[in-house]
């Protein structure tokens, strides 16, 4: 009797030992818990797996989820399937952090420095816009200008429309055309203060097709004016 005892005494212990060390390692329900999740639940399926209420997005093996992205700015901006679309992939395609949107802003914003850094004689802003031979052209018009003793007062109304009409790459450069309507008050004064050349109070509108370049091995991010054509 004595002997079961100690034997029945034995295997109870152990039964409790191996209780205490499961329970360290499971933890303890509390009532609270999340109901274990059923791979065949329809809400399961549609919701998908969830952390702290939220859902978890896993990554597509196919890689299709990132191709839709890195294209969705250039689709959403022009007609898939059209030449100017097809060149604006492949300038994504070689700078992932292209942006087609962002590029027009920018453009815009070069633009009115141009303009205004021509008017004023600011070869200093307009050498860190342009290319080197838009700027030597615009560089012997000012000369021209200041031998005469002319100077130009011009005021910057704004951009009224920005659209973009070709791209292409070429080797490694990337060209962009952006067609640009603006508006300006300009006009050019002789020594004596007479106007030659513009209206210094009509706002007259400006139609222009500018080309912007990078060279997209560059790590520079910045693109230059490298051709303009009037449409007046």
């Amino acid at each position: 009797m004595g002997s079961f005892d100690f034997i029945t005494l034995f295997f109870l212990v152990a039964a409790v030992i191996i209780f205490l060390q499961l329970r360290s390692v499971l933890g303890k329900r509390t009532g609270n818990e999340r109901p274990p999740v059923d791979p065949y639940s329809p809400r399961e399926a549609a919701d998908g797996p969830e952390t702290s209420g939220k859902v978890v997005q896993l990554p597509r093996r196919d890689g299709a989820g990132e191709e839709i992205s890195r294209y969705a700015e250039i689709d959403a901006f022009t007609k898939a399937g059209t030449p100017l679309n097809d060149a604006l992939r492949q300038m994504a395609d070689a700078d992932p952090g292209f942006d087609p949107k962002e590029f027009v802003n920018g453009a815009k914003m070069a633009y009115e420095m141009i303009v205004m850094a021509f008017a004023d004689g600011d070869r200093k802003t307009l050498k860190g816009l342009l290319s080197r031979d838009v700027y030597d052209g615009f560089d012997a018009a000012i000369s021209e200008r200041e031998s005469k003793g002319e100077v130009v007062k011009s005021t910057f109304v704004g951009i009224e429309k920005a659209d973009m009409v070709h791209a292409e790459i070429k080797d490694s450069e990337a060209n962009i055309t952006l067609r640009i309507l603006s508006q300006l008050i300009s006009a050019t004064y002789d020594k004596a203060g007479a106007i030659v050349d513009g209206d210094g109070e009509a706002v007259s509108e400006v139609n222009d097709l500018w080309t912007f370049s990078r060279d997209i091995r560059s790590r520079d991010p910045n693109w230059k004016l490298i051709a303009t054509e009037s449409e007046n």
